[in-house]
C-alpha cells in the first residue's frame, strides 16, 4: 500500500506563491496540519516513510513520525517540480494552468518541463513498486508530485489539465500498486 501526503502549509502556500525548490519552513497552521495527519495515520500499518528532502516535507514527516518511530528515507526524486524563473511568483502572475497542462507541454528557460517532471516521478514509482512491493509506505511530498502520482495511477486527463489532481496540504491519499 502506498500512502501519499503533501507537506503542511507554508506562508508561501498561504500567499499563493509557487515554491518549487525554495526551502520554506512550515507555518503554525502547517505544523497543526502535520499533527492532525499524525493522528489519522497513527493506526495505519506503515513500514517506513520516503520523504522529499525539502524542509517543509521533512518537518511534516518528522511530526508524523513522532507517533510511529519508523525509518525515514530522504529521496531527491520526490522533491517538488523546479519552477525556475517562476519561483516565488504568485500563481496569478503567469499561466499556472498551462504550466500544469501535460498536452501543452510548455518549455521554459529554467523551469522543469512537465513531461520531464512526470518521467522523474514515474521512474521513482516504478522502482518503488519493484523494490518494496510487499511494504506499506508513506510518501511525504509536494502538491506537484501528488499530481504526477495521481496521473501514474489513474492516467493523464485527455485534455492534459492536471492541476485539479493536486492534493491539499496534509491530505492523505491511498494507492495500490498492481
Amino acid at each position: 500500500m502506498l500512502y501519499v501526503t503533501r507537506h503542511g502549509q507554508t506562508d508561501w502556500n498561504l500567499y499563493g506563491k509557487v515554491q518549487g525548490k525554495a526551502d520554506i519552513d512550515l507555518n503554525s497552521k502547517g505544523i497543526e496540519q502535520a499533527k492532525e495527519t499524525m493522528e489519522k495515520l497513527k493506526e495505519k500499518p506503515i513500514d517506513f516513510i520516503i520523504c522529499s528532502p525539502l524542509k517543509r516535507a521533512r518537518q511534516t514527516a518528522q511530526i508524523i513520525n513522532t507517533a510511529k518511530n519508523i525509518p525515514i528515507i530522504f529521496d531527491e526524486r520526490i522533491s517538488e517540480r523546479d519552477f525556475g524563473e517562476m519561483e516565488g511568483m504568485s500563481k496569478n502572475d503567469f499561466d499556472f494552468q498551462a504550466f500544469w497542462n501535460y498536452e501543452k507541454n510548455m518549455t521554459y528557460q529554467k523551469a522543469e518541463n512537465i513531461r520531464v517532471f512526470f518521467n522523474r516521478i514515474f521512474l521513482f514509482l516504478e522502482e518503488t513498486k519493484k523494490k518494496y512491493k510487499d511494504k506499506n509506505i508513506l510518501l511525504v511530498t509536494h502538491g506537484g508530485v501528488s499530481i504526477a502520482i495521481n496521473c501514474y495511477f489513474h492516467g493523464i486527463p485527455q485534455n492534459g489539465e492536471c492541476l485539479q489532481l493536486s492534493i491539499k496540504n496534509c491530505e492523505v491519499k491511498k494507492f495500490q500498486f498492481e
